[in-house]
């Protein structure tokens, strides 16, 4: 089998529709929401205006009836197409395949901060470190008056 060459404005013509597709898949969509969401809906109301001299119907977007299934649809297709679209440029697809330099940093980054203790130093608690709680902690508190006596409260009191 021979292989057929393909002239130069031939690959040239599949190149253009192969790299813009994307985009005017992206201005079509922009422009039918244009017409349907803006410009339809004010020519709808004008014409009214002029033939009966008042708006009498609203007009329904025609992009809105299926449950916006055109919307979920052009959604996809271009979701799908930038993801391809940036898939194709990490692979290197941009500038016919030729792969670009990564540019280096400038600057190392800062390395990253020990939390062990130095192996020289070690802890060991003495004993004017540690904590004992007061007595009084836990204890019921007991109101007193002025001159220490306890005053106990009138529910304690054994009912007669």
């Amino acid at each position: 089998m021979s292989e057929e060459t393909k002239s130069a404005s031939e690959q040239k013509k599949e190149d253009w529709m192969n790299s813009k597709w994307r985009p005017m898949m992206g201005w079509m969509y922009m422009v039918v929401c244009m017409m349907d969401m803006v410009v339809f809906p004010i020519l709808w109301s004008l014409l009214q205006s002029l033939n009966g001299g008042q708006v009498t119907n609203q007009w329904n977007p025609l992009t809105l009836q299926g449950a916006g299934l055109f919307h979920i649809a052009m959604g996809a297709v271009l979701g799908i197409a930038a993801f391809g679209r940036t898939q194709e440029k990490m692979a290197g697809a941009n500038n016919g395949g030729v792969q670009l330099p990564t540019p280096t940093p400038a600057f190392s980054p800062a390395p990253a901060p020990s939390f062990a203790p130095a192996p020289s130093t070690s802890f060991t608690p003495s004993p004017s470190t540690s904590f004992t709680p007061p007595s009084s902690w836990g204890a019921t508190p007991v109101a007193t008056t002025a001159s220490g006596k306890k005053i106990v409260p009138q529910d304690d009191q054994p009912a007669i």
